[in-house]
């Protein structure tokens, strides 16, 4: 089972080490070691619970590529999840997630 940032490029999407050579740092894309996405369960970045999908946010704020991950996700309209730190829905930014069977945000016109 592949790792979120271990996703192939059949999908469209790339490797830590590719973002990690991208964004300069080589030796963190030796091993991808010391990055969020690989020390943690895959499913914590794709998490339906909104406390989960912040707990995500906050493991990638001290990763060295954090914006190169975001930046990868965002060319790439990544359907959803956390991504450099910010949760991705239909390849947008959204500052949150809102739990199952909450009202609409914004009035629906009848």
């Amino acid at each position: 089972m592949l790792t979120h940032a271990e996703t192939t490029h059949e999908h469209g999407l790339h490797s830590v080490t590719a973002i990690a050579e991208l964004a300069g740092l080589h030796d963190a894309a030796a091993a991808g070691s010391g990055l969020p996405c690989q020390e943690n369960p895959p499913d914590l970045w794709f998490a339906e619970l909104p406390a989960e999908v912040e707990a995500a946010k906050s493991l990638c704020g001290a990763c060295p590529v954090r914006e190169a991950c975001l930046a990868g996700a965002l060319q790439r309209a990544e359907p959803w999840g956390v991504w450099g730190g910010q949760l991705l829905v239909q390849g947008a930014v959204v500052p949150r997630k809102r739990p199952r069977g909450r009202p609409r945000k914004d009035e629906v016109a009848a």
